[in-house]
């Protein structure tokens, strides 16, 4: 837990936020879950609104957590792949349930947003 490892959690909970929270870790999971290990122009081609530096450092945080592994080939030109670890992949079904209620969430909200503006209307 490398960069978590002086830091003090009330509970379970604010640990795992501070593990998979931020912007892009959990897109990074998101496409390293669902479409398997990924070069680091494949992941930065997936994501087009995150810098090269960001996700340097975002990878870097998740594999310091023990999240996804970094394989380094020894060819020329230099090879690296990331794939989520074991702890990464039991990840992937609360990735799933999040992405469920965001979903769900948004329908509603789209729901009464037009709803509301409709009623306005009339």
């Amino acid at each position: 837990m490398g960069h978590l490892c002086n830091k003090v959690f009330n509970c379970e909970k604010e640990l795992t936020l501070s593990i998979i929270g931020g912007k892009w870790k959990m897109l990074i999971l998101w496409y390293l879950g669902k479409e398997g290990t990924k070069r680091f122009s494949e992941l930065k081609a997936l994501m087009p609104g995150i810098t090269q530096k960001m996700l340097v450092s975002q990878l870097r945080e998740l594999q310091e957590d023990f999240i996804v592994h970094r394989e380094v080939y020894p060819v020329v030109p230099p090879k690296v792949e990331y794939s989520l670890t074991e702890q990464g992949k039991s990840l992937i079904p609360v990735l799933n349930v999040m992405h469920e209620w965001g979903k769900n969430y948004q329908e509603t909200i789209a729901n009464k947003t037009s709803t509301k503006i409709n009623e306005a209307i009339k």
